[in-house]
């Protein structure tokens, strides 16, 4: 499995001192998070998008090319890429190019995002939503696939033997999860294609994610990828930790009790008991996260959001040092007892490069 961290980038006001930070602080900030995970030997750092306030990250790749140039080890990945509103052309190129910088540390996310004027800002009507991501997506899949592209569709110009620029490294392209929390024509898409299905798995209790990643499962094998076990799944979550659970639900609740997406709604013990939002000890966090096997079945990719609701950047690193000492280690280890055989790790570019490999191999072979 793969632990990281995933950051919406949001630029909040600490309630405790009411201080906000600046957008050069939060950007910089997010750096430091994602050079820290890697520190903490966590595996995965993503970046949401955003193109309004009070968010940050409107150009990831940038971001990550920045990140990928000032770490070695680290997955960088998006925790939403807009595939409704950005030309898929320049996805393909854009994640190309950061594939190389980064030597192949490159996957991302897909989703709709959950900003509605995004769409008329760049051009496109929110009811075409779930056609655009359909759409859009069947020309990424295929431009970087095919060396020369002929399209022609329903949302955007047509396309005569069009090449994106660069091709994908080694000719294998970024993998790519889906990301829903709401659309089962996504996970129905992630299915089609055989790519993973990200579960944000924040502001909805298990059973709503359980009926969306059951539904890719089953699609999953049904198109003949593997079986429903193989399917490839990742989990959100969201956690505060201190030694003691008391001292944890103190320091969280003025930050939960004013974050925009939390304040005026359930109280923090509320959503807690609702939702798989964990303040506590590291040992709660632990037997929390170990359920979402229960849950959802095994599972690839495990991210964790810290980094919100104006909580401070010295806060946010003891949070991802507390996760690298003391919860992943026990997670991988836990995580990994009663594993089967037949359920695959997390892709990267080895193992999809590999994979490629042995099946032109065989296909010579016939």
């Amino acid at each position: 499995m793969q632990f990281g961290i995933f950051s919406v980038g949001d630029v909040t006001p600490d309630p405790t001192t009411g201080r906000t930070p600046t957008e050069h602080e939060r950007i910089k900030a997010m750096v430091a998070i994602a050079r820290k995970a890697e520190e903490a030997g966590l595996d995965v750092f993503a970046t949401g998008e955003h193109h309004n306030k009070p968010f940050v990250p409107s150009s990831p790749t940038t971001m990550l090319g920045h990140i990928a140039a000032r770490t070695e080890r680290l997955v960088l990945s998006t925790a939403t890429t807009l595939i409704t509103t950005n030309d898929p052309v320049k996805i393909a190129e854009d994640f190309a190019m950061l594939q190389h910088l980064a030597d192949g540390r490159v996957d991302l996310m897909l989703g709709r995002g959950n900003t509605g004027p995004v769409y008329p800002w760049f051009g496109k009507d929110i009811r075409d939503g779930i056609p655009l991501a359909v759409e859009n997506y069947q020309l990424l899949h295929r431009l970087w696939r095919e060396d020369v592209v002929d399209w022609e569709g329903r949302f955007r110009t047509p396309l005569q033997s069009f090449t994106s620029t660069p091709r994908p490294m080694d000719g294998v392209p970024p993998f790519v999860w889906h990301g829903s929390i709401r659309s089962p024509e996504i996970a129905e898409q992630a299915a089609y294609y055989g790519d993973g299905f990200f579960a944000n798995n924040i502001f909805w209790p298990k059973e709503h994610f359980q009926r969306l990643i059951g539904l890719y499962r089953r699609r999953f094998e049904h198109y003949g990828h593997g079986t429903a076990e193989q399917a490839i799944v990742g989990l959100g979550g969201q956690v505060f930790m201190r030694a003691n659970s008391q001292d944890a639900i103190r320091e969280f609740r003025p930050y939960f009790d004013n974050a925009p997406v939390y304040g005026g709604g359930p109280s923090l013990e509320e959503f807690m008991a609702e939702t798989p939002l964990t303040v506590g000890s590291p040992a709660q966090v632990i037997e929390r996260t170990l359920k979402f096997r229960d849950h959802f079945g095994d599972y690839q990719r495990q991210l964790f959001l810290v980094d919100h609701a104006g909580l401070p950047l010295e806060t946010v690193l003891e949070q991802i040092e507390i996760l690298g000492e003391e919860v992943v280690p026990v997670l991988r280890r836990e995580f990994a007892i009663g594993r089967p055989a037949n359920v695959p790790d997390a892709p990267t570019h080895a193992s999809l490069l590999a994979a490629r490999r042995e099946k032109d191999t065989t296909e010579v072979a016939r």
